[in-house]
């Protein structure tokens, strides 16, 4: 629902391109406290939206409002770096007036890794999209209209980019592909279509579901009206709900393969890995033994990469690896496909082992050729996909084109339709081991699901880098986590089974913690000894209460703050509701704390 006193909005909204309109008829509100998702294919209109949301374009037809004295923060896909000047001068720009926070500056930039001392001119293209996500934040505005905003951000900057979402204030409008982002932050979601605005109350984690719903409808009043619209045309143009039905059997089977990967990991655990025995079946791809990699800094000091790392991987895993920008996650691909040797261990690959490298950078295509002529260059109406004979146009359906497009230029595709016919490319090469930097980064969210589709039925390997924690949940067999100063590990299942068994086993750390000892030259009284009494224990006992209790309180609190009607109907009692629930994650950090504290006192008694 929207709020009562909205600070932009759109009413009866219209864009036309090219002499065809994008949408028409648009209507939507933004207030304060708002999380709002907006989602629909790539080329369907959502980046526009926010331009004219912004400003930064003029409608065709409608009106813009916009709450006298409203500020703006807008992070663009492509923002314009080209006036040159420091990094911390260009953040400092949005600031109004003379308001220069430097302490503020500084912290964004340092979580977002950018030396301020720059010229924004030089930056990458992420490093430029996280320049102007600074911009966005620091200017403290009281409507943020955020297109992509994980694009290029690893996943502690994320996690960190959530909480800092979690804790503004004011309005937000989010276009994003990362679903466990948008779970996180969305109270509503509104779904563009055809040029047409849909409106969901409630959290994104319910949208497949409504969306679906609504599809289904709209096919069965298509058949009742005689419409001349096939039905295998429509579903495949909807992307994702075509496949819905067969998610369930691919998640069964990817959790037989997870449990494969857990015993393999705990068979590595048990025995020493023996370079020279091969798997039997040909099923070896990567044997890694105790590798270690480091490389000299400037100072004299060493960086290490990778430390006594040891890992098998075989035909048909899915291998997750995860871990901060500049934490060496390149560098182990390259070590573990024998592109660069280990400083000291074993690297042993498989046998007639064919790789395929989707990097960051993706493939230029030539835009004037058609997607017929991209994919089968010397011409011919049929490709060798995956060892077997398919028509050009039959493998292209497989990747959601229609027959129609097929003899298109390139460059008349939208950019998430050129994504898709890079994945076509990729996967119409021989290859049984394919690696991917980054893969999700700028695609739409039918996209990433047609990805997740072809890669579980890969009859061969793959090894993602990837940020995006929903993408490894559906895919990963296995997850290694690149930690930095060389701690690499690797955990059985996808990104949350990581988190919980990263948990656990931080948990039995602490409690397994050796005793400190004291130097002989200075012996202790005994009465000093630390000493484990009933009453050290009714306080460990009172905490650990104490955190259950909080947590449940957090998450009433944070159920409360989901209602998206409630800062329409109270508004005290949503701020309310914000300061204590950033009270009560307080408290809860405390809490860890002291029980952190006993449990380290309890092992030294021990």
């Amino acid at each position: 629902m929207p709020p009562a006193s909205p600070l932009v909005a759109l009413r009866d909204a219209a864009i036309t391109f090219g002499g065809k309109p994008l949408f028409s008829g648009i209507t939507l509100t933004l207030g304060k406290g708002e999380r709002v998702a907006l989602v629909g294919a790539n080329g369907s209109g959502k980046s526009t939206i926010l331009k004219a949301l912004s400003g930064q374009i003029e409608l065709d037809g409608g009106t813009r409002f916009l709450q006298p004295g409203t500020r703006i923060g807008y992070l663009s896909q492509s923002p314009d770096l080209r006036a040159g000047g420091s990094v911390a001068a260009f953040v400092a720009d949005a600031l109004p007036g003379a308001e220069v926070d430097d302490y503020r500056i500084a912290r964004v930039l340092d979580h977002l890794d950018l030396d301020p001392t720059r010229d924004v001119s030089t930056l990458s293209g992420g490093e430029g999209r996280r320049a102007a996500m600074a911009r966005a934040l620091v200017a403290e505005p009281e409507i943020l209209l955020l297109d992509e905003p994980t694009n290029h951000l690893d996943l502690p900057t994320i996690e960190w980019l959530e909480q800092e979402l979690g804790m503004f204030p004011g309005g937000i409008l989010m276009i994003s592909h990362d679903r466990t982002f948008l779970n996180a932050l969305s109270r509503r979601v509104l779904w563009l279509d055809r040029g047409r605005l849909f409106e969901m109350d409630g959290n994104f984690a319910g949208f497949e579901e409504w969306s679906g719903n609504i599809m289904a409808q709209e096919a069965a009043e298509s058949r009742r009206l005689e419409k001349k619209i096939e039905q295998e045309e429509y579903w495949m143009q909807r992307g994702v709900t075509a496949r819905r039905s067969r998610n369930e059997g691919r998640r069964r089977g990817l959790m037989a393969l997870r449990k494969q990967r857990a015993e393999a990991l705990r068979a590595i655990g048990r025995a020493k890995l023996e370079l020279g025995e091969a798997v039997q079946g040909g099923q070896l791809v990567i044997e890694a033994e105790k590798i270690n990699k480091a490389f000299p800094r400037p100072d004299g000091t060493t960086r290490w990469i990778v430390k006594d790392f040891s890992t098998r991987i075989q035909r048909g895993d899915r291998i997750g690896i995860i871990g901060p920008n500049g934490a060496g996650k390149s560098t182990l691909i390259k070590m573990l496909t024998g592109e660069i040797a280990p400083d000291s261990g074993a690297i042993r690959l498989g046998t007639n082992v064919a790789q395929l490298y989707l990097d960051q950078r993706r493939e230029s295509f030539d835009l004037e050729k058609t997607l017929w002529q991209t994919l089968a260059p010397g011409g011919g109406d049929s490709i060798i996909a995956q060892g077997r004979q398919r028509h050009v146009v039959a493998y292209l359906r497989d990747f959601l084109f229609d027959e129609k497009q097929v003899t298109m230029p390139v460059k008349a595709l939208s950019g998430g339709e050129r994504a898709r016919l890079l994945l076509a490319k990729l996967f119409a090469q021989p290859a049984n081991l394919i690696i991917l930097d980054e893969p999700t980064n700028d695609l739409d969210m039918d996209t990433l699901d047609l990805l997740q589709e072809v890669l579980g039925e890969f009859d061969g390997t793959v090894i993602v880098v990837s940020h995006d924690r929903d993408f490894l949940d559906r895919l990963a067999t296995s997850i290694i986590a690149v930690e930095g100063d060389g701690v690499v590990e690797e955990y059985p299942g996808g990104y949350s089974d990581y988190l919980d068994q990263r948990k656990q086993a931080e948990r039995h750390a602490v409690q397994a913690k050796p005793v400190s000892k004291t130097p002989a030259a200075k012996p202790v009284a005994a009465e000093n000894v630390a000493r484990w009494s009933s009453k050290d224990q009714r306080a460990l006992d009172q905490v650990a209460d104490r955190m259950t209790t909080l947590e449940a309180e957090i998450k009433t609190i944070e159920g409360a703050l989901g209602d998206p009607e409630l800062y329409a109907r109270d508004p005290a009692k949503f701020e309310k509701a914000s300061q204590l629930l950033v009270q009560k994650r307080n408290e809860l950090e405390t809490a860890e704390l002291r029980w952190l504290e006993l449990e380290e006192l309890r092992a030294a008694a021990s």
